[in-house]
């Protein structure tokens, strides 16, 4: 390590404000150019997702002010704390948030962030097998809850996932074929296919062959769906859900605007969840995170958490299992170098990735 703590340089990938666009670039920094909080990091992994790529290439205006260090995830060895709830040598993680948006985020060699964003380690995961999930796991695994919540079991029908090759997919998909559903994946690559069946998918939806139809109400096929395009797709999965099905929303990489009537809602019963996974409050996070860190194979959801996530009437016919630890993050995960990060962004927007990309960072020193 070079110099004293906390005046020594480090690298970060901050992203500035250059004739009205955004614009990232490798830099030095020390801890008082980072923004205030009471855990400094000592990172070890970051990751890749699509809001990354957005702020990075100035794609999308996600960035709230300038500069930022990018990255809306970390995961690493706690360095200094000045709350009690944390020590040095504590392996933590930070997902969502402000990270990488208002506040400097992942994409360094150290982060400081306010205590109440840190999430302990879960047992059951490593630092890396944290950013393997990262947000876009978080997101997946907070999806399925939130449509448990909604009364979804696999006895109810087929669950579709849309853009079924992206980071939040490919783990929906493992998380969703592990608790027994029957998963059926959209996906505009056909050269993909072998890779979402290894995932558990049962059935493959090519998008070039997808007759989407014209009517209020198609025909009825989807007990749940999982959707991260948003847009025209969107519109069609609203047109498509069986009776009482439910959507999570948490994507919007085929459009932002959505064309539907109220038909599918009135007379289906049709409900649309929205998942915003950076603004979930610590309680549930944490629980979320439990789960991500659970193998599959544990027992019934019992206690608080059946609470939660079942009606009590249901109980006694649920079978659902609290874990939802992805079997398979070694065919969903690479890993880049800190110094090949750049090279991401334009792949990702292109649809060119498949999975998650996981930056490591080795540590300053």
């Amino acid at each position: 390590m070079k110099g004293t703590f906390p005046t020594y340089k480090f690298s970060a990938y901050r992203i500035f404000e250059e004739d009205g666009k955004s614009a990232g670039r490798f830099v030095e920094l020390t801890l008082d150019d980072l923004d205030p909080g009471e855990v400094v990091i000592q990172t070890h992994y970051s990751s890749v997702n699509y809001k990354d790529a957005l702020a990075a290439t100035g794609a999308g205006k996600v960035i709230r002010r300038f500069p930022c260090v990018g990255g809306v995830d970390v995961a690493g060895v706690v360095a200094s704390s000045s709350d009690m709830r944390f020590k040095a040598g504590d392996e933590v993680l930070v997902t969502g948030y402000g990270m990488g948006v208002d506040h400097d985020g992942g994409f360094a060699e150290y982060v400081r962030v306010p205590a109440d964003w840190v999430v302990p380690l879960p047992q059951g995961l490593t630092l890396f097998d944290s950013m393997a999930i990262g947000t876009a796991g978080f997101a997946a695994a907070l999806s399925i809850h939130r449509l448990e919540q909604n009364e979804l079991r696999p006895e109810n029908g087929k669950v579709i996932v849309t853009g079924a090759t992206g980071g939040v997919a490919s783990l929906a998909i493992q998380m969703l074929s592990q608790l027994g559903y029957h998963v059926v994946a959209l996906t505009g690559k056909e050269s993909e296919h072998d890779y979402l069946k290894s995932l558990g998918v049962g059935e493959i939806l090519s998008r070039k062959d997808l007759l989407m139809g014209t009517r209020p109400l198609e025909k009825a096929q989807w007990a749940g769906a999982l959707d991260a395009v948003g847009g025209e797709t969107m519109a069609w999965l609203t047109r498509t859900m069986q009776q009482n099905g439910v959507i999570a929303s948490f994507g919007n990489a085929g459009g932002i605007e959505l064309h539907t009537t109220v038909m599918p809602f009135i007379l289906r019963g049709v409900r649309l969840i929205g998942i915003d996974s950076a603004a979930t409050a610590m309680p549930l996070r944490g629980q979320i995170w439990q789960r991500l860190a659970t193998d599959p194979s544990t027992g019934l959801i019992t206690g608080d958490l059946a609470a939660v996530v079942c009606q009590p009437s249901r109980l006694a016919s649920s079978s659902i299992r609290t874990g939802l630890r992805p079997k398979l993050l070694e065919l969903v995960a690479h890993v880049v170098p800190f110094a090949g990060l750049p090279q991401v962004f334009p792949l990702m927007l292109q649809g060119k990735l498949r999975g998650r990309s996981v930056v490591e960072i080795k540590p300053a020193g």
